[in-house]
């Protein structure tokens, strides 16, 4: 699959020609009161009146008034204010790269749903153009960009400097912490490297990875100098966004788990744990959190990287799930053990309510009162109704242990 740099430049310039010709300001003060009311009803429940949400206490391991919930994709195209938005700004880049506009659809589903956290709205891919690497995001194919699959194509790569090459995200992400209340977490999220390479490699998204894989079998250098500068920039990035105002940070492997246990322990976690090292050394009050799809054959692995928080898909007992998670990190050494995020089968969401709050009251029962943060398994489908995620969220916030 190739792509034109003329067709890349052209839909960059469109997408900041564009920009510049509207502005959207979040809608301020704008929390149900029946929000207000139950965290103030949780604040004066507890003595402490603990300074940091609920959320990141959760992430840490601590005792909590109950299980935070939030949902991965919870902003974008099941929203009907989004999919409005889109007629104004056509474009991914514009929607995730004009602070205003991403503040306010960082906000719809907390406004709406009252979640426990507020998750920047962005791409994966943001920081590459820092990196000297452009690309583009069709609104029906997806990522696209020229594929690297040599050395001279790496060398266009270079470290990024954060500040200069995404202001916007540090100017959302102060927004959204002035915005939301004290009781919310703000959270920030990259791509690992093994992900962010399939894209680099293929050009775009894949089926079967088989670029990248022959690299992994016949260059195997070359793809490790592409993971660990991608490492070194993502590393920064997460700690850019951290010191922009992030309260907790999420790494997605979404491909690595196509990897078999071999390759995923050569070409991922070495790099996954890189990035999660530097944001420890500098930034050790902060939680993390793991997500790759398809990973029940890794959950040792994942935990084994010292991350806070494993976040299983829904093919995963959450039982089983949290067993497995503390065992590994025993065998591997680490203290505590270990949390736990989702895990929600997002399909359930199309089903009725009763359905609903039975399968999410099952996870809850499993995962028990701490170290968990209820999420769904997967990002949240496009064709979700809001009142079903709604009742979701709803129904989580309700539970008591």
């Amino acid at each position: 699959m190739k792509f034109g740099l003329s067709v890349l430049s052209t839909v960059l310039l469109c997408s900041i020609d564009l920009g510049r010709s509207f502005t959207v300001k979040p809608q301020q003060n704008s929390v149900p009161r029946s929000s207000t009311a139950l965290a103030a009803e949780e604040s004066s429940n507890d003595d402490s009146s603990p300074k940091d949400p609920l959320l990141i206490r959760a992430a840490r391991g601590e005792s909590v008034e109950r299980t935070p919930v939030w949902m991965m994709r919870q902003a974008g195209r099941h929203i009907a204010e989004y999919r409005d938005l889109c007629k104004q700004y056509p474009t991914f880049r514009q929607r995730s790269e004009i602070p205003d506009v991403a503040v306010e659809v960082s906000l719809q589903p907390w406004r709406n749903y009252q979640t426990d956290g507020c998750i920047l709205f962005s791409d994966i891919l943001t920081p590459l153009p820092g990196m000297g690497i452009e690309f583009a995001i069709d609104e029906k194919k997806g990522p696209v960009c020229e594929p690297m699959r040599d050395w001279d194509s790496l060398k266009k790569m270079h470290t990024i400097d954060p500040t200069s090459a995404a202001p916007f995200v540090a100017e959302a992400l102060r927004t959204l912490r002035e915005t939301v209340t004290p009781e919310t977490a703000v959270l920030g999220f990259v791509g690992c490297p093994y992900t962010l390479a399939t894209y680099l490699v293929e050009g775009g998204t894949s089926k079967e990875y088989l670029e990248i894989k022959k690299m992994m079998f016949m260059e195997p250098k070359l793809l490790h100098a592409m993971l660990k500068n991608l490492a070194d920039s993502l590393a920064d990035y997460a700690c850019f966004q951290i010191e922009s105002g992030a309260q907790l940070i999420q790494i997605f492997d979404s491909w690595a788990g196509h990897l078999s246990p071999r390759d995923y322990d050569e070409f991922a976690a070495p790099y996954q744990k890189l990035i999660l090292d530097k944001v420890k050394e500098k930034h050790p009050e902060v939680p993390t959190v793991i997500y790759i799809k398809h990973s029940g054959a890794l959950i040792e692995r994942m935990a084994s990287t010292g991350v806070d928080v494993v976040s299983l898909d829904w093919t995963v007992d959450m039982a089983e799930g949290r067993e497995r998670i503390k065992n590994a990190r025993a065998k591997a050494g680490l203290e505590g053990v270990g949390g736990v995020q989702g895990n929600l089968d997002p399909a359930i969401l199309f089903g009725d309510q009763a359905t609903i709050k039975d399968r999410a009251h099952e996870i809850l029962k499993k995962a028990g009162p701490t170290g968990h943060v209820m999420n769904l398994g997967h990002g949240i489908e496009a064709a979700t109704s809001e009142e079903n995620a709604k009742f979701f969220i709803e129904t989580v916030r309700n539970f008591r242990h």
